[in-house]
């Protein structure tokens, strides 16, 4: 049961018993089974069969249970997140290292704080961007955008898109969207969008399938 759940911790929603199954060597009906057992012992697991399932709340997972590795790895990467440049995330990444250092035992609350693991950048990967709140609520919301953008060339073009992820290279911030005048998948820069507004229509529940079929594109590539 315990090896179920890690399972559906690391595999991307949604989880087909199909693949639970293949995964574990056993049967269809163990997983479901097993499934409806975990549901009983408290595990919130959304989802029905043919359909596939996805792990809300995990019982077995307080957080006491991260071990002195996985709390320096908790360490880094909210380090790395702060020294990005982006000051929203930067406030959010102080928050969550907050929560979750209140939620551990004194001993490893004191191993989260005082990490032998630290990020030091001189400067900021990315700057501050004032559209890009507003670009990562409209890829929360899944609403479609105009932005006004320059390309490499240094030509200006009006876009709508519909923004599906921010992407965080090298030192460039990209926003991967799905742009309604190409109908296909394009990568716009952050740093290269002057103006953006909302239209209004949502593209809901597409971004999630967009995002997997861009990403799986850009794997090929």
């Amino acid at each position: 049961m315990l090896r179920l759940l890690q399972l559906m911790r690391v595999m991307a929603p949604p989880i087909t018993a199909l693949r639970l199954a293949a995964e574990r060597g056993v049967s269809v009906r163990s997983i479901y089974r097993d499934i409806e057992l975990l549901r009983l012992s408290g595990a919130r697991i959304e989802g029905e069969r043919g359909y596939g399932y996805r792990l809300i709340e995990d019982y077995a997972l307080p957080p006491q249970t991260f071990d002195r590795l996985e709390i320096e790895a908790i360490a880094v990467g909210l380090g790395e997140v702060r020294q990005m440049g982006d000051p929203d995330l930067a406030r959010a990444a102080e928050a969550v290292l907050a929560k979750v250092a209140a939620t551990l035992p004194d001993d490893r609350e004191q191993q989260l704080l005082h990490s032998i693991s630290h990020v030091y950048r001189p400067d900021g990967r990315y700057g501050p961007h004032p559209q890009l709140q507003a670009i990562r609520q409209a890829c929360w919301d899944e609403h479609e955008i105009e932005i006004g953008y320059q390309d490499q060339a240094g030509s200006f073009t009006q876009r709508l898109i519909r923004p599906l992820a921010i992407m965080y290279s090298d030192r460039v911030m990209t926003v991967l969207a799905w742009c309604c005048l190409r109908n296909d998948f394009r990568m716009f820069r952050v740093d290269r969008i002057g103006t953006m507004s909302r239209t209004g229509t949502s593209f809901r529940p597409r971004r999630a399938s967009l995002l997997r079929d861009y990403l799986a594109k850009l794997t090929e590539q």
